[in-house]
């Protein structure tokens, strides 16, 4: 009972203490700007939901054809 205890009361004095750690407003800013995606090329590709008409365009430009595929759920939960 004793050891129960003791690990619920320092399991308590740990959530206190990290609780009080607050974000100020210039944390905040610093943090937005560095996960504010800035650079999205990604989004300039010419995306093809169709495989022949990837596999045409990518046989008149002479370019290779990257495929992404996956079968299940997308965090891997299948």
């Amino acid at each position: 009972m004793r050891v129960t205890l003791s690990i619920l009361i320092a399991l308590l004095a740990v959530t206190v203490t990290t609780a009080q750690d607050k974000l100020t407003s210039q944390e905040f800013v610093k943090l937005h700007r560095q996960l504010d995606p800035q650079n999205e090329d990604w989004k300039s590709i010419p995306w093809h939901p169709d495989l022949l008409s990837a596999q045409r365009r990518a046989a008149e430009e002479k370019k290779l054809i990257f495929i992404w595929a996956m079968d299940g759920h997308p965090l891997g939960c299948t």
